[in-house]
């Protein structure tokens, strides 16, 4: 039996069989070989996962403020723990994305009538939602807790609810968890839109108690928000990225794979202590509070610049809405019957359904009918053009039939047709007669386009939205926006009273 010398860890000479030394040289071979497929096997189903998505760019519907999730900093930028994650895992797998900010429910919209392809919002992943949806890897897990007011001794956990009144976030985890939990304990529910108005529900005493997520619990309250919690986290669902059902599988490929990444390298939970503290916990040291002036200062350009879209839109929609009422407005008195019945069936459509609804019908809706995106800015300027011109069509009609009827008598008996007597002198008495009313429907429509906020168009109330999630100073934030409001208007009306006073002297 031949023999062939190997050598060992020390270096020293083995002698073994010839055909065990084969054998073990075989055996060698084939466990680098599988090595080396299984490593390039990774390697290729990588590079095919990012080649996918690579360039593309990705529509993001994300909530208007879920702080530490999503929210705003002191420069507007939207960050937080969904925003940076979501960033880095694009940068990482070569695509783009482009964030919308528009609150949960509304995301969830535009990613149904395909505004977006992905909803990231701090969303749980639930069975009844798998039904509608398709969903990356869990990103976080999550769980719920109980918070009260700081000054409230009374109430040490969810037994002493009896009676009460809790604050839940619409289609949250909390919401949930309140609704299995309210008939055993005897509290009644109250669900809105955003975890601020919770919190200034529990401070103000119109509710006694909220159930919340608990991470956005704990950055709340290291941020002043005003409550305590008073109970153990109970363990609950985790997040994910939703797109819908059997559509951007690419998208939800490339995600997870660069969520790995970075749990692997470490970025994910220095991403997670960021926000919440040592590993996530929530416990991180509170900030600095500003003063008041400190926080003029530091919102005064977010304000500005959403004043500055709320005079923009409501400029182009004011003009939009004048010539309707004009058009329609003598339509309404024209002797042509079928001129009349569209003016009156415009103006009962028009004033007979909510500002909001036509908001979200012509920003969500009308895409899925035309099969084309259609911008927030044209979406809000006839959201509050049409609602507006049906208004201004009645003014209009009423100030033309308010004018003398001896007035067009007397310019037919002096040889003017109808139409010249209506243009030269029904008109511009009319027009003396409606310009008090339509100033003050000019003053209606910057008011209404506060509205728009609720599909994330950037006016001057969704700018406050965005700094008191992040700081939790609601009253602050919204008497600096009350005053913003007041004095606009009033520069407003000063200036249209004395355009008044020279086109009518």
């Amino acid at each position: 039996m031949h023999v062939m010398p190997l050598r060992n860890n020390q270096g020293r000479s083995l002698n073994l069989p010839r055909w065990v030394a084969i054998l073990l040289s075989l055996l060698l071979g084939a466990a680098t070989l599988t090595g080396t497929l299984v490593t390039t096997g990774e390697t290729a189903e990588a590079s095919t996962v990012s080649q996918a998505v690579e360039g593309k760019t990705f529509r993001i519907a994300t909530d208007t403020t879920f702080a530490p999730f999503e929210f705003r900093d002191t420069t507007g930028e939207l960050v937080g723990i969904d925003m940076d994650l979501i960033r880095q895992i694009a940068e990482r797998e070569g695509f783009k994305v482009e964030i919308q900010s528009l609150g949960f429910n509304a995301a969830l919209q535009a990613l149904t009538s395909k505004q977006a392809d992905a909803v990231i919002a701090g969303m749980t992943i639930t069975e009844e939602r798998k039904q509608v949806y398709d969903f990356t890897d869990p990103y976080f897990d999550s769980g719920v807790q109980m918070a009260i007011a700081k000054s409230n001794d009374e109430i040490k956990g969810y037994k002493d609810l009896k009676g009460a009144v809790v604050a839940v976030k619409t289609g949250s985890e909390g919401e949930a968890f309140a609704k299995r939990n309210a008939d055993k304990y005897g509290y009644s529910i109250k669900a809105v839109d955003q975890s601020s108005t919770m919190y200034e529900m529990v401070k103000s005493g119109n509710a006694q108690a909220v159930v919340d997520d608990y991470p956005v619990l704990a950055y709340g309250i290291t941020q002043g928000n005003g409550l305590k919690t008073v109970t153990e986290k109970v363990p609950g669902g985790s997040y994910g990225v939703a797109v819908n059902k059997g559509e951007n599988q690419d998208f939800v490929a490339a995600f997870n794979e660069g969520l790995a990444k970075m749990k692997t390298d470490g970025s994910y939970d220095k991403l997670l202590k960021q926000y919440l503290g040592q590993s996530g916990s929530g416990k991180k040291a509170a900030a600095p509070k500003l003063s008041f002036f400190g926080l003029v200062r530091q919102s005064f350009p977010s304000l500005m610049l959403g004043l500055k879209n709320t005079l923009l839109i409501t400029a182009m929609a004011f003009v939009i809405a004048l010539l309707i009422g004009v058009v329609l407005g003598l339509w309404r008195i024209s002797p042509n019957k079928i001129l009349s019945w569209i003016a009156r069936i415009y103006v009962a459509i028009f004033r007979g359904t909510p500002v909001l609804v036509w908001a979200f019908f012509f920003y969500l809706g009308v895409p899925q009918l035309i099969g084309h995106k259609i911008s927030i800015w044209l979406a809000g300027a006839l959201t509050l053009a049409l609602n507006s011109g049906a208004y201004l069509v009645e003014i209009v009609r009423g100030a033309i039939q308010s004018v003398d009827t001896g007035q067009m008598e007397g310019a037919r008996s002096l040889g003017l047709t109808r139409r010249m007597a209506l243009r030269r002198v029904i008109l511009p008495q009319a027009v003396r007669i409606a310009t008090p009313s339509i100033i003050n429907q000019l003053v209606i429509m910057l008011k209404d386009s506060s509205l728009l906020l609720a599909i994330g168009f950037g006016e001057l109330l969704y700018q406050a939205q965005q700094i008191y999630a992040a700081n939790f100073r609601v009253t602050e934030t919204l008497f600096m926006v009350g005053i913003i409001y007041f004095v606009a208007i009033t520069l407003l009306t000063w200036l249209a009273n004395i355009l008044d006073r020279r086109m009518n002297r």
